[in-house]
């Protein structure tokens, strides 16, 4: 009898131990959720259990004075800034020790119209084709937020395809929504999650600010402007932002391929 029993245990055992090995590796793992985790699921092809499918983007290389276009909403065109060219996009040329092309648009989105242009799809068509970016950051938008779930993956795609076939030399990251209230809401938490399933599927880069807490309780009133800025960015928050934005992409270029890792009504963003 007892060594019937001993039989018995032994299973319950090694599976104990598999569980402790298993968390312990999580535990020893190193997560980044900027970087997708590497599938060899085909894109297109159903993943399984429903998960997205997901390519790993190669390190990001630049030229040591790059040239990059930045492209999104009021955050990029430098709304709450002193002045518009005091803007995180502009501040991140020195950062990067390049030069920074900024196309922002107050109020734009990839579904929505801007105050001052069309959404994104119509913008990227109205771009110059002979300017060569080496790097374009394509930030936001949490305009689309009020603009419901239908079309916006599609919208996405062709905005992406239109800016891609334009600069076809140029590496694309995607900046995902940074709030600009707290806590996040819940579309703009369903538009970060869409982008960085989208960019993942491309093996593009994509960094998200809500899923790095660049913007948290502790700090929300030293980079948004409640006020006069309509919750933007200030000028401090503007060049916080440039910083945070430059060393995420100081950490793409050193990343290894295959490490895994509310209702809002406020203004136009």
């Amino acid at each position: 009898m007892k060594a019937a029993s001993a039989r018995h245990r032994l299973p319950v055992a090694g599976l104990a131990v598999a569980v402790i090995l298993a968390l312990a590796a999580v535990i020893l793992g190193v997560w980044r959720p900027w970087v997708p985790v590497p599938s060899s699921v085909p894109v297109g092809a159903a993943a399984a259990d429903d998960e997205a499918v997901t390519i790993a983007p190669e390190p990001l290389l630049l030229p040591e004075h790059p040239t990059v276009l930045v492209f999104g909403d009021s955050w990029t065109y430098g709304s709450a800034a002193t002045e518009p060219t005091l803007g995180y996009a502009y501040v991140l040329a020195d950062l990067l020790d390049g030069e920074t092309i900024v196309k922002g648009v107050r109020g734009s989105g990839y579904l929505k119209p801007g105050l001052d242009g069309p959404a994104f799809g119509d913008r990227i068509a109205a771009l110059d084709p002979a300017l060569t970016p080496d790097l374009i950051i394509m930030q936001g938008s949490i305009n689309d937020r009020t603009q419901g779930e239908a079309g916006y993956r599609e919208a996405v795609t062709a905005a992406w395809d239109a800016m891609a076939a334009k600069y076809p030399d140029a590496t694309i990251v995607i900046l995902g929504p940074a709030p600009h209230e707290l806590p996040v809401g819940t579309e703009t938490a369903r538009i970060d999650k869409d982008l960085g399933e989208l960019a993942s599927a491309r093996g593009w880069w994509y960094i998200s600010p809500v899923a790095q807490d660049w913007i948290t309780e502790q700090n929300y009133l030293s980079v948004i402007d409640v006020e006069i800025g309509r919750k933007h960015p200030s000028t401090d928050g503007h060049r916080y932002l440039a910083e945070k934005l430059a060393a995420a992409l100081a950490e793409l270029g050193d990343a290894p391929v295959t490490e895994a890792g509310g209702s809002e009504t406020t203004p136009e963003q």
